[in-house]
């Protein structure tokens, strides 16, 4: 598993680099309580609306069995793991209202067969009790799960209580999980996650991650992602880039559309490492602590029609408080990008239609001068882009030519911002400084010795020639612009004008009280 990019802070020399923290990563703060509202969606869209009333307003489950079904009784211990043991596929388990408890080992757990589906009867709830480290698994596909609470279990950092073994098909729907240690839910290929509770988990909501192969076909639809990493791991493991609302790894194809993501210590909505043809839509994502929304060393993928408010005000405030002058934004892009040769639904990064209100600051497009295809500078260690087959071939001297000069990089390249709101009040986010960028930046390269990076080429290339653009925007408070590197700040008109020629056709209007840009 990848672990979290960090950005090297330019210096004259390798050993000088410092590894700093990028978007999302540490979530305390020394910003009082009160700087950070928490409020309920108002977007216009009925799916948002809807899915603010998930956690508080859980769909209740049949109650009475369906035809067929086996019943569970919550006073015999054990009784849901022992009756799945004994019935052939595809039975359904209808679990009576109470509270049910695996045996006492730490091991114990429910383990379907193919086709299993578990109906939870209103107030039907599987309680690990701080001792079962699981509850369903196996490799069993097409394994349903509704109306069920799910609770309790201590799940190991990066193990997941729901579905452990990112079997493939499931579909998990009007679920509530909370208050587990590691990750509520792990994710197959094809799996459904709708209109369930992912609150209050030790690590993450849901970790998409599958140790064997892709991940494809995955919906997250109409879910409440609340309150995730509750054991604050960024903190525990620094630079592990192993929390968030929901972490992606190597997703090949997901639509994450019309979920409230909020209140989470650390990322929203992280995709990290390979991960491909997203469409990330109608989405509510706000008061997250740190960004909104992270795509790292991946491909392909549209951004649109979400409303995006007040996030990442702990983790940019603590960069800011730091003197970190890098742009730590609330949708961060790193070495990521289109690429026509890999097959997706787009060829492109498009960002769109989107609301952006009192974050901190807006997108950062960032890419590492030194990660790389087999540098030791890609914290994301072992994997290779999805260009190269072999991570062994981004070497010298092949590397420093064509075709592995540019197909060992993951390119922030063919990103298009357009047609988005972006509206800023200082007075609101409670800042004088560092909470107002729009940034495309590389570093200097320098590091490893043998890279062909050095100098100020991927600099040059993600600001000038990666067709990475904005234009038909509207800005609306006293946006600030960084090019190439995070010394060079423009105003909007420097970053209209020659060279950058960004934000054609967009907007600026200063509200009064603003500082001057």
């Amino acid at each position: 598993m990848g672990i979290k990019s960090r950005h090297w802070a330019l210096a004259a020399a390798p050993l000088t680099l410092a590894l700093l923290t990028a978007t999302g990563c540490d979530s305390t703060s020394s910003a009082p309580a009160a700087t950070k509202p928490t409020a309920v969606p108002s977007t216009a869209t009925s799916a948002a609306r809807s899915v603010a009333r998930v956690c508080a307003n859980p769909a209740a489950g049949p109650a009475k069995a369906p035809a067929g079904a086996v019943t569970v009784d919550p006073a015999v211990v054990g009784d849901l793991a022992a009756k799945t043991k004994s019935s052939p596929p595809n039975t359904t388990f209808w679990l009576r209202p109470g509270t049910h408890r695996l045996e006492g080992d730490r091991f114990a757990q429910v383990i379907p067969k193919k086709g299993d589906r578990y109906l939870g009867a209103p107030g039907a709830v599987l309680d690990g009790r701080k001792v079962n480290q699981y509850a369903f698994t196996g490799n069993a596909a097409d394994v349903t799960i509704r109306y069920l609470t799910v609770r309790g279990f201590v799940a190991p950092q990066d193990e997941g209580v729901v579905n452990h073994d990112s079997a493939d098909g499931w579909v998990i729907e009007h679920t509530t999980i909370k208050d587990n240690s590691g990750a509520g839910l792990m994710a197959g290929d094809r799996q459904q996650v709708r209109a369930d509770c992912l609150r209050d988990n030790g690590q993450y909501g849901m970790n998409a991650y599958k140790a064997n192969g892709l991940i494809t076909g995955l919906v997250v639809e109409g879910n409440e992602i609340v309150g995730n990493n509750t054991g604050d791991w960024e903190r525990r493991h620094k630079g592990c880039g192993c929390t968030g609302g929901i972490k992606f790894w190597a997703v090949n194809g997901a639509d994450v559309r019309g979920n409230w993501v909020h209140d989470n210590r650390g990322t929203g909505l992280w995709a990290d490492t390979n991960n491909n043809d997203f469409r990330i839509e109608n989405n509510v994502i706000e008061d997250n602590d740190g960004a909104a929304l992270i795509y790292e060393i991946s491909y392909n993928a549209v951004i649109r029609n979400n409303t995006i408010r007040r996030n990442n005000w702990v983790e940019g405030r603590k960069g800011a408080d730091s003197g970190d002058t890098f742009p730590f934004a609330t949708v961060y892009l790193s070495e990521s990008g289109g690429e026509p040769r890999i097959r997706a639904r787009t060829d492109k990064i498009e960002i769109y239609g989107n609301v952006w209100e009192n974050n901190w600051s807006g997108i950062t497009l960032w890419e590492n001068a030194d990660r790389f295809c087999n540098s030791p500078a890609n914290t994301s260690s072992g994997d290779c882009t999805l260009l190269v087959k072999k991570t062994g071939s981004c070497v010298r001297p092949a590397i420093a030519k064509a075709p592995l000069y540019s197909d060992c990089r993951w390119k922030t390249q063919r990103v298009d911002i357009h047609d988005n709101r972006f509206v800023l009040d200082e007075s609101v986010v409670k800042c004088t400084e560092m909470c107002d960028r729009m940034a495309v930046l590389s570093n200097y390269g320098t590091y490893p010795d043998w890279s062909p990076y050095h100098g100020e080429g991927v600099a040059d290339a993600i600001t000038e020639d990666q067709h990475n653009r904005w234009h038909d925007n509207v800005y609306v408070g006293p946006w600030k612009f960084v090019a190439e590197d995070q010394s060079r700040v423009l105003d909007f008109g420097q970053w209209q004008g020659t060279p950058y020629q960004q934000d054609k056709g967009s907007t600026l209007g200063l509200q009064a009280g603003d500082r001057d840009g």
